[in-house]
């Protein structure tokens, strides 16, 4: 996969370039990641990019011109790539569309600044992307967070199997996980965990990404389709719950 960053701060990567789960896919060829500053594309002695905005405002508003020259100039190096913008009015971000943008053989990540970027510019992006309902100082850091999302799905960076059961891969949170020691100054893991059998241990794991998610996160529950065997354990759940029938 081809990835872009047009940024005004390329000096925000590097050290995350370095990353061990980043760095494995660059090495092994599954990612080549460009930081493309767009400051270089500006013109003029003081490379100016940004502008007031027209209509009079607080903050400075990034003018279209410098990038979308370094937009095209991503185009002209034959990249067939998905433009994505960074900003809090995007489509909020899901593992799902994590998945679906690892499928594709490039992404360009536009990082906005200030009080962000001229309209016009959103006529050549192909989707507008939010990591949360809060504002941050750029998109640098949701760019750095799609990234590591993305890189991570990548065939041969992680083992698949590393990534299957994650959380929120079936709609639900993951199960917790454990280690040794068995029993740390008594408190001991679940003896199921123990058992060897595979059945009980499947059936304990989903119980408890079921518990999970509808203590932290229910709104995962509203619309999904349960299977009958996670329905069955969901009602034990809820009787269990203070308040319960």
């Amino acid at each position: 996969m081809k990835i872009s960053v047009l940024t005004m701060f390329p000096e925000l990567f590097p050290d995350f370039l370095r990353e061990p789960v980043i760095a494995r896919a660059r090495g092994l060829g599954k990612a080549e990641i460009s930081i493309v500053d767009i400051k270089a594309f500006a013109g003029g002695s003081f490379r100016r990019i940004d502008d007031d905005t027209y209509g009079g405002g607080a903050g400075m508003v990034m003018r279209a011109l410098p990038i979308l020259r370094a937009l095209e100039s991503v185009k002209e190096m034959g990249a067939n790539c998905h433009t994505i913008y960074l900003t809090p009015s995007g489509v909020p971000y899901t593992q799902k569309k994590a998945r679906e943008l690892s499928s594709l053989p490039g992404l360009v990540l536009l990082c906005g600044h200030y009080e962000g970027i001229d309209a016009r510019v959103l006529s050549h992006v192909d989707e507008e992307i939010s990591i949360g309902d809060y504002v941050l100082t750029g998109g640098e850091l949701p760019a750095k967070v799609v990234l590591d999302s993305v890189i991570r799905l990548l065939p041969g960076v992680l083992r698949e199997e590393s990534t299957r059961e994650e959380s929120f891969e079936n709609g639900l949170l993951e199960y917790p996980q454990y280690t040794k020691p068995a029993d740390l100054n008594g408190d001991r893991i679940p003896e199921v965990l123990l058992s060897g059998d595979h059945e009980k241990i499947r059936l304990w794991r989903l119980r408890a990404s079921l518990k999970l998610t509808l203590r932290h996160r229910p709104d995962l529950l509203e619309n999904r389709v349960f299977t009958e065997e996670e329905r069955k354990l969901l009602r034990e759940i809820q009787e269990e719950m203070p308040g319960g029938d």
